[in-house]
């Protein structure tokens, strides 16, 4: 979205539908790119009532936990490949009054997540490598996605299957039959050529 433009670009996405708001937090060290902090999370959670996902693509994640908490994340996604303690991590997110979520890059196997998905609420699966907007999705992704949702039916029914990178409404379905039931869009729902209201009944179409 046009960060000179966020809060009507959140009053969009509500008035479409959406079912939370999704924020990229990059440091310039984890991912090549730096987008912004717990002061945004902030403005964010003054402008909606809307749930806020909070993704933090960044080094020793568990340094800014009770920050972006209190800024207003309801549910907040650490990186196994960041966390030196990542059972101890989640349960302090836990403990700080948000949802516990871990996410995998495209390289990193399941066996990574194994240990810890009786304690998350949410499990991401990167769709594409983090760091930029707009990239082509993977399709490899849709085996892992797959292999995933047994794992979760098996061990944490309850937990939320998230998968966010490169999905369209080309691809959405896919996705969605694979076992996710939760999907962060960005560029195909903030895109010059479209309404936002628009972008997101193509995608609500698409699973039709």
């Amino acid at each position: 979205a046009d960060l000179l433009r966020l809060g009507e670009a959140i009053a969009q996405a509500e008035a479409a539908g959406v079912d939370f708001i999704h924020l990229d937090i990059m440091d310039g060290r984890f991912v090549p790119t730096i987008t912004f902090g717990p002061l945004m999370v902030s403005a964010v959670r003054r402008a909606t009532k809307l749930p806020i996902d909070v993704h933090l693509m960044i080094v020793e994640p568990e340094r800014h936990i009770d920050a972006f908490v209190e800024a207003g994340a309801d549910v907040l996604t650490v990186h196994v490949e960041a966390c030196v303690h990542l059972h101890g991590t989640l349960q302090s997110i836990a403990a700080a009054g948000a949802t516990p979520s871990v996410t995998l890059n495209p390289a990193t196997p399941l066996v990574a997540i194994e240990e810890v998905i009786p304690v998350v609420g949410q499990v991401l699966v990167m769709s594409v490598n983090p760091g930029y907007g707009g990239q082509t999705f993977i399709p490899s992704a849709l085996d892992k996605i797959r292999r995933l949702r047994a794992l979760l039916d098996e061990r944490n029914p309850t937990c939320r299957l998230e998968v966010d990178g490169g999905i369209k409404p080309g691809n959405i379905r896919r996705v969605v039959e694979a076992g996710a039931d939760t999907i962060v869009a960005g560029s195909a729902i903030y895109s010059d050529d479209h309404r936002v209201d628009d972008a997101v009944q193509k995608l609500r179409d698409a699973l039709a």
